[in-house]
């Protein structure tokens, strides 16, 4: 997939927007020194681009009784395509999983899974994970503790790019 040319206003708009989504139009406007129609065109223009792909609340999972994280790795036997598809396919289904990853080196997918306790993660991988056809291995680590925990994404790479680009009409 091509990287889509940003200039220093865009990336200073979705710095802003990583930082907090509830920001208002008038708010980035005012914050990257535009007015807000332009403004909030470029904003339209990162969303149709695929840039901003969606705006979201995000939630304390302890706050609402999701006390346990897990990082769990899966292995499937390699006899066909079915079992990977069934999988993913599965996967899509299991609300505790936030995130599925597919993986290289020794274990195929990568699960970050949010559960109330041990009893809670227990039956999710003796009734779900264990359960479903082609999982041969499955490994578990849990998080003692939140070191860092962010959605936003790092923009310093496009940085250059940004400055040495042409100026855009707004």
């Amino acid at each position: 997939m091509a990287q889509t040319e940003l200039d220093r206003t865009d990336l200073r708009i979705i710095e802003l927007l990583q930082q907090d989504g509830r920001l208002s139009n008038q708010e980035v406007a005012e914050r990257v020194a535009l007015s807000p129609s332009p403004c909030l065109r470029r904003i339209r223009r990162l969303e149709q681009l695929g840039v901003i792909r969606q705006y979201v609340a995000l939630i304390d999972p302890a706050r609402i009784g999701l006390g346990l994280l897990a990082y769990v790795t899966v292995k499937l036997e390699k006899r066909g395509k079915m079992p990977m598809e069934e999988f993913r396919a599965r996967v899509q289904t299991w609300p505790e999983v936030a995130a599925c990853y597919a993986m290289t080196g020794d274990m195929d997918y990568l699960l970050r899974v949010h559960v109330e306790d041990l009893e809670h993660f227990s039956r999710f991988v003796m009734e779900q994970l264990l359960k479903q056809p082609g999982v041969v291995d499955v490994k578990s680590s849990f998080a003692l503790d939140r070191i860092k925990d962010t959605t936003a994404l790092p923009l310093r790479h496009l940085a250059p790019a940004a400055v040495a680009g042409s100026r855009r009409p707004t």
